[in-house]
């Protein structure tokens, strides 16, 4: 395994830069700072047909969204994927991610939704599965109003949104639904214990790193419940993952999630899901937000846009 040379220098301009460590900020801080940087990271936005920013309800108040239509929608409804930004459940937003969403909604030709749930120490777990169970229960009773199809709606995200992606589809199928055709998950946490090797192996030196983790843990765990093999956070110790929709998982060989990654895709083709398992061996975590620097983001785009119209594709109309 050899890291990929445009990750490398990556690293090599982030470590010249002498920025600030995220977990040496207050939260409040870091998350300006992710977004500023995101933004570098990310690139140019590409155009796409509407932007619209709008809100749902939810438990502890609205929770802004945002809507990504690629193309002008014509006569038919068109696909959508239900999408939660990475971050460690602490950092990250709708801005932080709008490059993503917008290269998705492109890719797979679909309506993409982003959700600005609310975040860790302020809204510890289980307080963002519930901002974004609500957020997706919403989007489904109104896909017809966003202009999407009721039948062709997939549920994704990254990293901490990964994770999110996981939970909810296991609620929305232990609840009776709602029903989604697809899980997009792209180095999603599935094991809050850390307890793989690859965190040891590679606890620094990739961007996600062990004090970096353990900031975004010891906040998202801050308050009553602090058990990190609950099935709202480690969908890997959930003893049926049967029944739950195909899948797509997205691992690096340079992060620290990659051992959990892999032991959930065993899991789910143990379980009979279909699911597919696709390993970028040179990139590090995060590296979809970093299409400005990385030509790997740019084919993991691709990629999940082809694995979402084929999902998409399976369902007649």
């Amino acid at each position: 395994m050899t890291l990929d040379l445009q990750a490398q220098q990556f690293l090599e301009i982030a470590e010249r830069s002498r920025r600030p460590l995220l977990e040496s900020l207050a939260p409040v801080d870091a998350r300006k700072f992710y977004d500023e940087m995101a933004a570098l990271a990310g690139g140019e936005p590409p155009a796409v047909f509407k932007v619209e920013d709008l809100e749902a309800p939810g438990p502890f108040g609205s929770i802004p969204l945002r809507i990504y239509i690629p193309r002008a929608p014509g006569d038919t409804a068109m696909p959508m994927l239900i999408y939660y930004h990475g971050g460690g459940y602490v950092i990250g937003s709708r801005d932080s991610h709008d490059v993503p969403c917008r290269n998705l909604a492109l890719e797979a030709d679909c309506i993409v939704v982003s959700v600005d749930y609310r975040m860790a120490p302020e809204h510890p777990f289980p307080e963002p599965v519930e901002d974004c169970w609500a957020a997706a229960a919403w989007i489904v009773d109104n896909v017809a109003s966003l202009g999407g199809r009721t039948d062709k709606i997939a549920i994704g995200g990254d990293s901490a949104g990964g994770n999110l992606a996981t939970v909810i589809c296991l609620m929305a199928r232990d609840r009776g639904g709602p029903e989604f055709v697809h899980q997009l998950l792209i180095y999603p946490g599935t094991d809050m214990t850390r307890s793989f090797a690859s965190h040891v192996e590679l606890a620094e030196g990739y961007r996600l790193t062990k004090p970096l983790l353990d900031y975004f843990m010891g906040h998202y765990f801050s308050g009553e419940n602090r058990d990190l093999e609950h099935k709202l956070c480690s969908p890997l110790f959930v003893e049926d993952l049967s029944g739950l929709p195909d899948a797509l998982i997205v691992s690096a060989g340079y992060d620290p999630l990659k051992d959990e990654n892999i032991a959930y895709y065993e899991k789910l083709r143990d379980a009979s899901v279909k699911v597919r398992h696709s390993h970028y061996p040179g990139m590090i975590h995060g590296f979809i937000s970093m299409a400005a620097y990385l030509d790997a983001a740019s084919a993991c785009f691709r990629e999940c846009g082809a694995d979402l119209k084929l999902a998409f594709s399976t369902v007649t109309d």
